[in-house]
């Protein structure tokens, strides 16, 4: 049985609204996420029967339920493992709380990568169910057209963009667009997204993503109103309890950036430009202040789908 490594490309949210607070807890949201070129690796392999291990090269990332790529594993074993069990290693790459998906894609890439290797042969709707239950970046984060390879070959793609509405589960493929400058920097403290959710109030909300503004700029790749059009109704509030979330986005914008954003719940700020030399200058000059910076354009080619490789085992 081979052993099947995958990609798990990290997610910037271009805009993100929430309508209201749903009779079921949930808050109505409708976002255009992104795949960008910041990976974890996962790697998946036969376990002891009815065992889940994981290990990761990050000591701070658990390996125990609360992981969500472990409880991927968990459920997917529960229903169709039929006593077989599971090693996972994460190669953790991705900034731990973030606002950038990274344990929401690893969840996926083990999503993907077992039902490959188990060869459990569900569809993009069974395994889109499994996500769901998940958390709601993860049915995001696993889109994409992955193939199964020969042994030693890469299966390569072009990531994923998609209008996301509901609580993240209701997706919209959009065209590929490559953004090739993205710069992200990740302060040194985390946020709670619960926390964040629950200080929002949406009828306080004052600006608001205008997405078919954004749409019409993503259909025509149109860099400068991509920029123009970055929203997130969740700044106010993550900045009143991180100002430093704001002297960020500043900066950022002082150092050449089109426009720039807090991703998710944050803390992670990014910065869209449109020079290659503006944005390593701008690197240069925040990692002097910042351990956590990345240069990264989107992932793969920009459109519809992810990587993964398959080694033998």
């Amino acid at each position: 049985m081979p052993v099947i490594v995958v990609e798990a490309p990290a997610k910037v949210n271009l805009t993100l609204d929430v309508k209201y607070k749903r009779q079921d807890g949930y808050h109505e949201l409708e976002s255009v996420m992104h795949q960008i070129g910041l990976t974890d690796r996962v790697t998946i392999r036969p376990g002891p029967p009815g065992s889940i291990r994981l290990r990761s090269d990050n000591p701070a990332l658990p390996d125990d339920r609360s992981n969500l790529a472990y409880q991927a594993a968990q459920l997917l074993l529960s229903r169709y493992g039929k006593g077989a069990g599971v090693e996972i290693s994460i190669e953790k790459n991705i900034p731990l709380g973030a606002g950038l998906a990274g344990g929401s894609s690893d969840a996926a890439a083990t999503l993907w990568g077992m039902n490959l290797m188990f060869k459990y042969e569900l569809g993009w709707s069974d395994l889109s169910d499994l996500a769901s239950r998940l958390g709601s970046d993860v049915p995001f984060c696993l889109l994409g057209k992955f193939g199964m390879g020969e042994p030693g070959t890469v299966v390569a793609g072009s990531g994923a963009t998609a209008l996301a509405r509901g609580r993240g589960e209701d997706l919209e493929s959009l065209p590929g667009c490559f953004l090739p400058w993205i710069l992200l920097v990740k302060p040194d403290f985390q946020i709670s997204t619960r926390e964040v959710y629950h200080n929002l109030k949406p009828d306080n909300i004052t600006v608001r993503p205008d997405t078919p503004a954004f749409l019409a700029a993503w259909q025509d790749c149109d860099i400068m109103n991509i920029a123009k059009n970055l929203v997130n109704v969740l700044e106010p509030v993550s900045v009143a309890m991180h100002p430093q979330i704001a002297e960020l986005k500043a900066k950022m914008v002082e150092y050449g950036a089109l426009r720039a954003l807090m991703s998710g719940s944050g803390p992670t700020v990014f910065g869209i430009f449109a020079e290659q030399s503006r944005a390593e200058t701008a690197r240069d000059k925040f990692s002097r202040d910042f351990s956590e910076v990345f240069l990264v354009s989107s992932y793969g080619g920009g459109g519809l789908s992810a990587g993964t490789q398959i080694t033998a085992g």
